[in-house]
């Protein structure tokens, strides 16, 4: 069995793992920063950060939240968001996400948010399903640009 809790600085090691896998474009000393910024309090993104814990068989996931004034398809400017939400490989299927993302909204709840958001790449299908899955709903794909100035 596993509980959902708030990240703590014991958990530095197997959340830096965690995010590197998740999102493997970053490199391990910009994700080990980001992760003592926000242990240290020195980052207000991501806002929270919760894990699954399965005790002494260590951690199963994360989600990372934030507060966005605005998000695609919602109404209100104070919206719970979900930044990121990983679960190991052999643990998903088993409730972990669902707890994790049930426990994001209950965080965002308490911020005082009436909407909770998402985004996932247009190609991660297993993301999409386990979105639709948990309850979102879609709205819309959009593509993104940038450019140097």
């Amino acid at each position: 069995m596993f509980s959902v809790r708030p990240v703590q600085a014991t958990d530095a090691q197997a959340w830096l793992k965690m995010r590197s896998e998740f999102w493997s474009d970053g490199s391990q000393s910009e994700h080990a920063a980001e992760i003592d910024a926000f242990l240290r309090g020195t980052s207000s993104n991501p806002a929270a950060v919760l894990v699954a814990d399965n005790g002494p068989l260590g951690l199963l996931g994360f989600v990372e939240l934030s507060i966005r004034p605005c998000a695609e398809g919602c109404r209100t400017n104070h919206v719970g968001h979900l930044e990121g939400w990983y679960v190991v490989p052999e643990a998903r299927r088993r409730g972990v996400g669902r707890a994790l993302v049930e426990g994001a909204e209950a965080w965002a709840r308490a911020q005082g948010c009436s909407e909770f958001a998402s985004d996932a790449q247009a190609d991660k299908e297993a993301s999409v399903a386990a979105h639709i899955a948990l309850g979102f709903g879609d709205a819309g794909l959009i593509r993104c640009f940038t450019k140097a100035l």
